[in-house]
């Protein structure tokens, strides 16, 4: 079932563009836009629930509660930070920042690893392809002129390392949910407190923005899942490296819809992250 992870990383995506397209719409702030988010996050895994819900009793141990919400905080912070960076300037501008999630979540594994046995993957024929697809991913970004670093790039590097912490936080107490039931929770949990700090109001959001975000949710659902079956089943490194599928797709889709340009080094850096991939997957 490899191919779960690989469908969460191609949703993954298409979630990056459509957010991008949804916040293109002046009538709806960052504010708004995450509480609508949330709300049909919500919406579309209630039937769900009844189908794969499992929540053992380990998951109200104080520890794991404590870390719960130790990811409910994070996801809030890393929602609206990079929702607000995604509103004011292209995804390319800020793809550097987004890149840099799966450099957190790769370190924030590794150096926990050190310390805990067993958390992180130590077979080098993963690790070593999977340090070679991150330099790849960064590759791109390297220049100076590349990089346009304001108040919305460090936004966006900030709600990556949180991103980066959450999904880490998050391998501590997966066993004791399944993958939807942990998401809902968590977005549920997540849609409280942000309908409490931000006050939204709903009224004015037109017909098609409503369609074109409930589709968006449902892809994140999609990503969110797989992701999180794939800490359970294959480990957060293995995973994360087949997540870097994704920022290839972002590109093209940023190119064909959003009129955003590609150049050499991105069509380089995302054949070097197939090969990668395709090496552990294949041999």
């Amino acid at each position: 079932m490899i191919t779960i992870p690989i469908l969460g990383a191609i949703a993954l995506g298409a979630g990056t563009v459509l957010d991008k397209f949804n916040l293109l719409n002046k009538k709806i702030g960052v504010k708004l836009y995450q509480s609508l988010s949330f709300l049909f996050l919500v919406l579309v895994m209630i039937p769900l629930t009844f189908f794969f819900w499992k929540l053992d009793s380990s998951a109200f141990e104080l520890k794991n509660v404590l870390i719960f919400f130790a990811v409910i905080i994070s996801a809030v912070g890393a929602n609206f930070l990079m929702f607000h960076s995604e509103k004011r300037t292209k995804i390319t501008n800020i793809e550097p920042a987004l890149i840099v999630e799966t450099f957190f979540v790769i370190i924030i594994t590794l150096i926990i690893g050190l310390f805990i046995k067993g958390f992180s993957d130590t077979n080098t024929k993963v690790i070593i392809p999977t340090l070679i697809a991150l330099a790849a991913l960064i590759f791109p970004f390297i220049k100076k002129e590349h990089l346009h670093i304001n108040k919305y790039f460090i936004a966006a590097i900030s709600g990556s390392f949180l991103f980066g912490l959450e999904l880490v936080l998050s391998k501590f107490i997966l066993d004791y949910y399944s993958p939807l039931t942990f998401y809902f929770l968590r977005c549920a949990f997540v849609l409280i407190i942000s309908l409490m700090i931000f006050k939204p109001n709903f009224k004015g959001v037109d017909k098609k923005s409503v369609f074109v975000i409930l589709i968006t949710e449902i892809i994140y659902v999609i990503y969110r899942v797989a992701n999180y079956y794939g800490y359970q089943h294959y480990g957060i490194i293995l995973t994360t490296l087949i997540m870097m599928i994704a920022p290839i797709e972002t590109y093209i889709l940023a190119n064909k819809f959003l009129k955003e340009k590609l150049n050499w080094k991105n069509i380089l850096s995302s054949l070097i992250i197939l090969g990668c991939v395709a090496y552990v997957l294949f041999t």
